[in-house]
C-alpha cells in the first residue's frame, strides 16, 4: 500500500509540469500566430500583397521562441507557463510595427532614418540568447544573495559610466547611453534595474526586521529611525545624482520607485510608501527648478499645443511630439485606422522607440492599447504571484522588486506618451525600438521564470519507512 502510494506521489509532480510545458507550447503558437498575421495585414495595407519577408520573419520568430520553450522544459519544467509567451507575444508585435514604420515615406524622406527593424530582430536574437543563458546558468537564484554588495558596487559604476568622457553618447540632452566601439550605444540604466533589485532584495532580507519594528510613530504614520533611513537617503540621493547629471528623470523615478515597492513588501508599512512619495516629489521639484531639460518636458506636458506651435516656428529647444502623440490617440478612436493605415510615423524619429504606443494607439485603436497594457498586467501579475509561492525570502522580494520595476516602467512610458505625467525618454518594454531594453527584460523574464520554477517545484518526498522494523532483544545472560 505504500509503496503504491509512493509512485503515484512521485508521479504527480512530473505530470503537472509537463502539464505546464504543454500548456507554454500551446500559448507560444498563439503568441507567433498574432504577429505574424498582423505582418501580412501590413502588408496588405500598404503594397496589396502579402510582404516578402513574411517567411523570414515568421520563422525567426518562431525559432527564438521554439528556443525558449524548450530550454524552459528541459530546465525549468515547473516554471510559470504564461511568462514566456507573453513577452514573446509583446517583442513579435513590436517587430511588427517597427517594421511597418520603416515602411513609411515621411520618414525616409527625413536624414535621420535608418532601417529599424533588422537591427530590432537581432536584438530580440540576442535578447532571447541572454534568456536562454540565465535559465541554464542560473541552477538557484538564492546564489545571487551571495553578491547583494558587489551588486551595489556594479550598479554604481554601470550609472556612472555615460558620464565617463569618451564613453558617453549624449543624445536629445539625457546622458543615458555609451558607446561600445564596433557594437553601436547601450544604455546601462536597463540592466542596472536588475543588478540594484539583486542589492535591494538582498539587504532588505537582513534588515526588514528593524524596519518594520524599530521606528517612530509620527502624526499616525511610523517613521524610520535614523538608522534604517540612511539606505534611503542614499537611493534618494543617487536618484537625484541620476537625474541632474545625465537628466534622466525616467530612471531615477524607477530605482526610487522600485525601492519603495521592495521596502513595502518587505515590512508591510505603508508609512514607508508615504513618506517615499514625499521624498520623490521634493526631489523631483527641486530639481525641475533649475534643470532646463527637465522644465522643457514639463512644460512640453502641461501644455503640449504651444510647445507644438512654438516647433513649428522653427523655435529651438521645444518639440512638437507630445501633441502628434496626442492626435495619435484621438486619431485612432476605439478601434483604430487599422494596421499601416494610420498617419503615426508624423511624430517623427522616436514614433518606433518613446511613443510606440501612441503609434498603437492610431493603428489599433483604443481596443489594441487596453489589450497591450492587458498584457504588460498579467506580467507583472505572473511576477507578483511568484512572489508570493516563493519558499525563501530572499526570492519574493526579488520577483517582487523585478515585477514592479516591469510595472513601474511601463507607468512611467505609457503616462507620458498619454499625457498623464511628464515625457522620460524611456522605452515601452520588449515593444519598442532598442537593444539594451530588449535584451535586459528578456533577462528579467528569465529571473522570474527561474524563482517561480523554484517555488512550483514540489519538495522531495521523505523517504518512506518501512512497515514493520525488526525489533531487537536485549542480550544478557541466561
Amino acid at each position: 500500500m505504500s509503496r503504491h502510494s509512493g509512485v503515484s506521489a512521485h508521479s504527480t509532480p512530473a505530470a503537472g509540469g509537463e502539464n505546464w510545458r504543454n500548456t507554454e507550447l500551446g500559448l507560444l503558437a498563439l503568441a507567433v500566430l498574432i504577429p505574424v498575421l498582423a505582418y501580412a495585414n501590413v502588408g496588405l495595407a500598404l503594397d496589396g500583397g502579402l510582404p516578402a519577408g513574411l517567411l523570414a520573419y515568421g520563422l525567426g520568430i518562431g525559432v527564438l521562441a521554439g528556443v525558449g520553450h524548450l530550454v524552459v522544459r528541459r530546465f525549468a519544467p515547473f516554471a510559470d507557463p504564461l511568462l514566456l509567451p507573453l513577452a514573446a507575444l509583446l517583442n513579435g508585435l513590436g517587430l511588427v510595427l517597427i517594421w511597418r514604420l520603416d515602411q513609411s515615406e515621411r520618414l525616409q524622406a527625413r536624414g535621420e532614418f535608418f532601417e529599424a527593424s533588422p537591427r530590432q530582430l537581432l536584438n530580440s536574437a540576442l535578447g532571447m540568447a541572454l534568456f536562454v543563458a540565465v535559465v541554464v546558468l542560473l541552477k538557484d537564484h538564492r546564489v545571487l544573495q551571495r553578491y547583494t554588495y558587489i551588486s551595489m558596487a556594479l550598479s554604481m559604476i554601470l550609472l556612472v559610466l555615460p558620464l565617463v568622457p569618451g564613453l558617453s553618447a549624449d543624445s536629445y540632452g539625457a546622458k543615458i547611453w555609451i558607446r561600445i566601439p564596433g557594437l553601436g550605444t547601450l544604455q546601462p540604466g536597463e540592466f542596472v534595474k536588475i543588478v540594484i533589485a539583486v542589492f535591494f532584495a538582498g539587504y532588505l532580507m537582513v534588515k526588514r526586521d528593524a524596519m518594520a519594528l524599530a521606528s517612530r510613530r509620527f502624526l499616525g504614520l511610523h517613521l524610520p529611525r535614523g538608522r534604517d533611513l540612511g539606505p534611503i537617503l542614499v537611493v534618494w540621493a543617487m536618484s537625484i545624482l541620476i537625474l541632474v547629471f545625465e537628466t534622466d528623470l525616467g530612471t531615477s523615478l524607477l530605482f526610487f520607485g522600485m525601492f519603495v515597492v521592495m521596502v513595502y513588501v518587505a515590512t508591510e508599512r505603508t508609512s514607508w510608501i508615504v513618506f517615499g512619495l514625499l521624498m520623490a516629489a521634493g526631489g523631483a521639484v527641486g530639481v525641475a527648478s533649475f534643470e532646463s531639460h527637465v522644465q522643457q518636458r514639463v512644460q512640453a506636458w502641461l501644455d503640449p499645443l504651444r510647445e507644438y506651435s512654438l516647433s513649428r516656428q522653427g523655435v529651438v529647444g521645444h518639440s512638437e511630439q507630445s501633441m502628434e502623440a496626442l492626435w495619435a490617440f484621438g486619431s485612432g478612436g476605439v478601434l483604430g485606422t487599422g494596421l499601416g493605415q494610420g498617419d503615426s510615423d508624423l511624430i517623427g524619429f522616436a514614433a518606433n522607440s518613446d511613443f510606440i504606443l501612441a503609434a498603437f494607439a492610431e493603428e489599433l485603436g483604443l481596443t489594441g492599447v487596453m489589450a497591450i497594457l492587458l498584457v504588460y498586467g498579467l506580467i507583472v501579475e505572473r511576477g507578483i504571484r511568484t512572489a508570493l509561492a516563493a519558499r525563501d525570502p530572499f526570492g519574493k522580494l526579488l520577483a517582487a522588486g523585478l515585477s514592479g520595476a516591469f510595472g513601474l516602467q511601463v507607468f512611467v512610458v505609457a503616462g507620458g506618451v498619454m499625457g498623464l505625467i511628464p515625457l522620460t525618454g524611456m522605452t515601452l518594454p520588449f515593444v519598442a525600438y532598442g537593444g539594451s531594453s530588449v535584451i535586459a527584460n528578456w533577462a528579467l523574464v528569465g529571473i522570474l521564470i527561474r524563482i517561480s520554477d523554484a517555488a512550483r517545484r514540489p519538495a522531495p518526498a521523505p523517504s518512506p519507512e518501512p512497515d514493520h522494523a525488526p525489533v531487537r532483544e536485549p542480550s544478557g545472560r541466561r
